[in-house]
C-alpha cells in the first residue's frame, strides 16, 4: 500500500533545514524539535501470542539517539511545558509517529496505537481530535487504522475521559484504555466502552479474572492486549489463558521486543532469539 500525498510531503521535507521544527535525516527518518530537544519515533509491536504475528504497533516518542534508546520526551518536558505547549507537543508527536510509521511499507496493515498523555485529558478542546483527523486526511492516511489510547483513568477523571473519548469517536478514531489489572479492565469495559483494553501484566495473579475479562470483552467485540509482558512465567500464564478461552491472545512486552525505529529489525532479532531458544519454551 502506498500513500502518494504522504510521499509528496516527505519529498518536500527532504529539503528542509535541520534547524527547523520538522525535517528528515539522510535515511528518511522524520525528526522534530521542541524546547531545544530533538525528537523522533520508536515503536513496539503487539503480537498474536500463538504465531507472534505483528497485529499492532505502539508509538513512543524519544529524544534522538543513534541506537533507539533515547529518553522519554514527556518525562523530559512535562514539568516545563504549559498546557498549551503540551497540546502542541502532542500534535508534533502524533505527526512524527504517522510519518515514520507509514513511510515504511512493512506493517501498514497493522494498527498504530498512539498515546493520549494524562495531562491532555483536561487540556484538550473539542477540536483536538478534528485537528488530527484533518492531518491524516490531508496526507491520505487511514484514520481507522489508528487507535488512540487513553491513560489510566482515576475515579475522579471518569467524566473527563468520557468527554475526550466522545471527541475522538466523533472524528472516527478507535479508542483503547490502559488499566492496572484485569479487575479494573472488567469495571471499565462497560463504563468507557473502548475498542481495546490494554492490561498491565508485569504480574498476573488472578488468572480466573483474566479469563473472565477475555471472554466478556470478546462478547462485546472488544480486543484485549496484555502489555508489559516481561517474564517467561507471565508468558506461560497467557498461553494457558488462550488455551482455556479458545481465543487468540494479543501481547506486548520486552520479553520479545525493545522499541525500535525500523520494522525490519524486529523479526531479524526475533529469529535470532528463536534460534537460541524457541519462543514459548519453558
Amino acid at each position: 500500500m502506498t500513500f502518494p500525498a504522504l510521499q509528496d510531503y516527505l519529498d518536500r521535507l527532504r529539503h528542509t533545514p535541520v534547524d527547523t521544527s520538522l525535517w528528515l535525516d539522510p535515511q528518511g527518518k522524520a525528526h522534530g524539535r521542541y524546547l531545544n530537544s530533538t525528537l523522533t519515533s520508536v515503536y513496539q509491536p503487539i503480537r498474536n501470542l500463538g504465531d507472534h504475528r505483528v497485529v499492532g504497533v505502539q508509538g513512543f516518542m524519544r529524544s534522538h539517539s543513534r541506537n533507539d534508546a533515547g529518553l522519554s520526551v514527556w518525562k523530559l518536558l512535562d514539568t516545563v511545558a504549559t498546557d498549551d505547549q503540551s497540546i502542541e507537543l502532542d500534535r508534533l508527536c502524533r505527526l512524527l509517529h504517522v510519518l515514520n510509521f507509514y513511510r515504511q511499507p512493512e506493517l501498514v496493515e497493522a494498527d498504530l496505537y498512539l498515546s493520549v498523555h494524562a495531562r491532555l485529558l483536561s487540556a484538550v478542546d473539542s477540536n483536538h481530535g478534528m485537528s488530527f483527523r484533518h492531518v491524516l486526511d490531508v496526507l491520505g492516511l487511514p484514520y481507522r487504522k489508528i487507535i488512540l489510547q487513553l491513560p489510566m483513568i482515576q475515579p475522579d477523571q471518569t467524566w473527563i475521559a468520557h468527554y475526550v473519548a466522545d471527541n475522538y469517536r466523533r472524528n472516527g478514531f478507535r479508542l483503547a484504555i490502559n488499566v492496572a489489572d484485569v479487575r479494573q479492565g472488567l469495571a471499565q469495559l462497560t463504563q468507557i466502552r473502548p475498542d481495546v483494553i490494554k492490561v498491565d501484566v508485569r504480574e498476573l495473579y488472578d488468572e480466573a479474572a483474566a479469563l473472565e475479562l477475555l471472554l466478556a470483552a470478546h462478547s462485546s467485540d472488544v480486543s484485549v492486549v496484555f502489555k508489559r509482558v516481561e517474564s517467561q512465567s507471565v508468558h506461560d500464564k497467557l498461553i494457558r489463558l488462550a488455551e482455556r478461552a479458545q481465543l487468540p491472545v494479543k501481547a506486548q512486552g520486552y520479553l520479545w521486543d525493545q522499541p525500535r525505529a525500523i520494522f525490519s529489525e524486529w523479526d531479524a532479532l526475533l529469529e535470532q532469539q528463536a534460534q537460541a531458544q524457541p519462543i514459548g519454551a519453558a
